[in-house]
């Protein structure tokens, strides 16, 4: 899909990864060794009262899921950025989760007429019916017939 594809009330569902608690657990060793991520009598101990996968790997998770999809295959030249990031309730081993999609704006770009940007309200749901994150993405997409060939 190219630009001009990701028209405003456009919607899409990704397919879903179920993460395990060693995944979580290895994830957060690397990336964000807080106690209630990567141990398991910490994590009993704190508010969430057991393990709890980061909130990055969430994002990431669900970056993945949307990329998958192929959408973004053909027109994708990347990102200026995310905004409105909220870590709404913690994913825990074995949850399962999918990420929703919905334009909410586009316009092309002024400088580069080649090209447009695209936001895209994205959710990340976990066990068919929980919200567990959400944030806006900007997509800077090629527009059909513009892409220059490699």
């Amino acid at each position: 899909m190219y630009f001009e594809d990701f028209t405003v009330g456009f919607e899409f569902k990704t397919n879903s990864r179920t993460l395990t608690k060693s995944q979580i657990i290895e994830f957060a060793n690397e990336w964000d060794p807080q106690g209630f991520h990567i141990d398991e009598v910490a994590a009993l101990k704190s508010p969430f009262k057991g393990i709890i996968a980061s909130g990055w790997h969430t994002l990431l998770v669900g970056f993945k899921l949307i990329l998958e999809t192929g959408l973004f295959e053909e027109s994708s030249i990347g990102s200026p950025g995310m905004e409105d990031v909220k870590w709404v309730l913690p994913v825990r081993p074995n949850d399962k989760l999918y990420v929703i999609g919905k334009v909410s704006a586009s316009k092309i770009s002024r400088t580069k007429p080649d090209r447009g940007f695209v936001n895209i309200n994205y959710s990340i749901i976990a066990n068919d019916k929980t919200l567990v994150c959400s944030y806006i993405a900007t997509h800077i997409l090629w527009i059909k017939g513009m892409k220059p060939l490699s």
